[in-house]
């Protein structure tokens, strides 16, 4: 795979990001998730390209930031923030925000098309070959069940780096030769927050079973709550999390604080 318009990183370099890349689901986390080991994938980028400690640390704390993706294809976002990290490095009046805002915008998108495509695919293929197989005494079942995933799998992660490199590259020049950085940093934007907002309706479940009212009249305070605002219960708890984090909580102990909620909130039947 060729390298377009690289001035400072060579083959060699992203093949360092390429092999610590697979390190994405080791470093999986509650509190941030895959930013551990994107982080470290950007690691040997990051050291080439800035020479200053005070940027590189500015560097590590843009991929230390929430980060979840499928991970075999994550290396595509990561070729697209070297390509921008390289522009930076470059360019002293780059916006150094939509590193992060790129990111962001990508990660729903992707993971949807490789979450369906990995896991619900390839991985569903790949066991019904070498199940078949080894129901039959075959030694080939194990085999061909670990080719017919991993095969796939590694070429993706290897081409989607280069692939994001190249892409990035070109796409960065154009965009700021025509001016339409901006407007994709704020559309970035606005996709970003759309993602945490339909991850909050859907993925955080507060209910309050608790009753206002008798006979047919009695409602629910969750009832009530989403005739207000659909999905409010929800929200104030984001919200409040949120409050917690930004005032320096720590995340092992808003975890104890949310199981207590839920226990207590069980054993009263204030929350169901």
């Amino acid at each position: 795979m060729k390298m377009k318009n690289s001035n400072q990183l060579t083959k060699s370099d992203l093949m360092k990001t390429f092999w610590r890349s697979f390190t994405q689901e080791w470093a999986w986390n509650y509190e941030r998730q895959g930013n551990l080991g994107y982080a470290y994938a950007m690691l040997p980028i990051i050291n080439k390209l800035y020479k200053n400690k005070e940027e590189r640390v500015a560097a590590y704390h843009r991929h230390l930031e929430f980060y979840n993706l499928t991970p075999w294809i994550v290396t595509f976002p990561l070729g697209i923030s070297i390509a921008m990290e390289e522009k930076n490095a470059e360019n002293e009046d780059f916006d150094t925000s939509t590193i992060n805002n790129i990111k962001i915008a990508l990660m729903g998108p992707l993971s949807g098309i490789g979450d369906s495509f990995f896991w619900g695919t390839l991985r569903v293929i790949a066991t019904g070959i070498g199940t078949s197989l080894a129901l039959q005494g075959n030694i080939l079942g194990p085999i061909l069940f670990l080719l017919v995933f991993n095969v796939p799998a590694i070429l993706a992660r290897y081409y989607g780096l280069f692939w994001g490199y190249n892409i990035g590259t070109d796409f960065i020049d154009r965009v700021v030769k025509t001016g339409l950085m901006d407007k994709l940093t704020y559309g970035a934007s606005i996709v970003g927050l759309a993602v945490v907002g339909a991850m909050t309706a859907t993925m955080v479940n507060v209910t309050m079973p608790f009753q206002i009212g008798s006979g047919e009249e009695a409602v629910t305070i969750s009832d009530l709550a989403n005739g207000i605002f659909p999905q409010l219960l929800p929200l104030l708890f984001t919200v409040f999390v949120y409050y917690l984090v930004k005032k320096g909580v720590k995340a092992q102990w808003i975890l104890l604080m949310m199981a207590a909620i839920g226990i207590l909130g069980a054993y009263t039947g204030l929350l169901g």
